[in-house]
């Protein structure tokens, strides 16, 4: 029989890419993941994509939070937390664990598992550890579930200063000097592990930079003008991490690029300069994030110098197999020489932030800036890659 003049069914409408937001989680700087989430929750087109938000509580607990960015902001000098936009004090989130199933479940004691819908891609803007640091990414992995910036090992190796520089230095890439405190070295002897700092500083100087290995936004970090501050300034940085990075001061001006994926490729983009902070003894995690100390958006450096650290950053971001996006840390010496600092595979996103500032500079504003990071993400598979 012909179906010529039966009546057609209307077509559904493509369903739009759903995009889960996940922030908060169990590291120190879970507050500032927030601020970050809460900018890119902002910027998201609502036309383009459908948003889950998900909050990783600092107890590790998945929570289904309102949509509310307004809400993740620093306010009086104190940052959020994930608890308070929580919309139950025992429910939770459960992602799939079959790649063939992306729907996720929100559970709740007593009740009927209730699912949420599929997911195609995840935004992960957690930073530091059990998040940044190649553990979340092992689970999207798993899960077969998409996501935006880099995978396991890049991640892994953004997040542990050590290996980030010793991966640079076998690629060629300038690295400052410094020595590194494992936890069985300090646990063993104490005493051996703290000579080994002062003859570090023997060798360089001081004052040296006492770091948390495995942490960011300058958390944990101290500059030790000598001896007498030398052992306050390693339980500070032991505790947010048992493995610690002493660093030799560097003296030149900071300079920052961001590098972002295109289809043909990453890119560079101009870069900023950090100006030196009057009221604190180095851009720590007030200056950065509470007192909001402005960069200088492009650096004031030749064409020349330009070029030469938008090439040494795009390197960078190859040397570590990263995806997606990164921010790379420079210093440029007195003797005029760029030397790496570090990466950050998942860097600061909110709208004081170094990131989204130079590359609104190099002509990609913000909203556009998470739909290209988002796309990125789409156009990637899963798996070995």
């Amino acid at each position: 029989m012909s179906t010529e003049n039966l009546p057609q069914s209307p077509e559904q409408p493509p369903r739009k890419p759903r995009v889960a937001v996940v922030f908060g989680g169990r590291s120190s700087e879970h507050g500032i993941s927030m601020v970050t989430a809460g900018a890119v929750l902002r910027a998201v087109d609502r036309t383009k994509y459908d948003v889950l938000p998900i909050g990783i509580t600092r107890e590790g607990r998945w929570v289904l939070t309102a949509d509310d960015p307004e809400r993740m902001t620093i306010s009086e000098r104190r940052t959020p937390d994930v608890e308070e936009l929580a919309e139950s004090s025992e429910g939770g989130v459960i992602l799939p664990v079959d790649p063939a199933n992306r729907e996720v479940v929100y559970s709740e004691p007593g009740s009927v598992p209730k699912a949420l819908g599929e997911v195609d891609v995840v935004f992960p803007m957690l930073h530091g550890p059990y998040g940044e640091d190649g553990t979340l990414q092992g689970l999207l992995e798993l899960s077969g579930v998409p996501y935006v910036g880099s995978g396991v090992l890049a991640s892994a190796v953004g997040q542990d200063k050590e290996y980030m520089k010793r991966v640079f230095t076998s690629f060629g890439l300038p690295v400052g000097p410094y020595v590194v405190i494992r936890p069985r070295e300090w646990e063993q002897d104490e005493s051996a592990a703290r000579k080994k700092i002062i003859d570090f500083a023997g060798e360089h100087g001081w004052p040296l930079f006492v770091k948390p290995a495995r942490a960011g936004s300058s958390i944990g970090i101290t500059k030790v003008e000598d001896l007498s501050g030398l052992d306050e300034a390693i339980a500070a940085a032991r505790h947010h991490d048992p493995k610690i990075l002493v660093e030799a001061l560097l003296r030149g001006r900071e300079i920052e690029c961001g590098v972002l994926e295109f289809e043909d490729g990453p890119r560079a983009s101009v870069p900023a300069e950090i100006p030196p902070v009057q009221s604190h003894a180095y851009y720590d995690f007030e200056a950065k994030y509470i007192d909001s100390t402005p960069g200088i958006v492009p650096a004031p450096l030749t064409p020349e110098q330009t070029t030469e650290i938008r090439r040494l950053a795009v390197e960078a971001f190859e040397a570590a197999s990263c995806e997606g996006l990164v921010r790379a840390d420079f210093f440029l010496t007195e003797d005029g020489q760029f030397v790496i600092n570090e990466i950050n595979t998942m860097p600061g996103f909110t709208p004081i932030s170094m990131y989204p500032k130079m590359w609104e500079a190099t002509g990609v504003p913000y909203p556009e800036l998470v739909d290209r990071l988002i796309q990125a993400a789409l156009r990637r598979p899963t798996g070995l890659r």
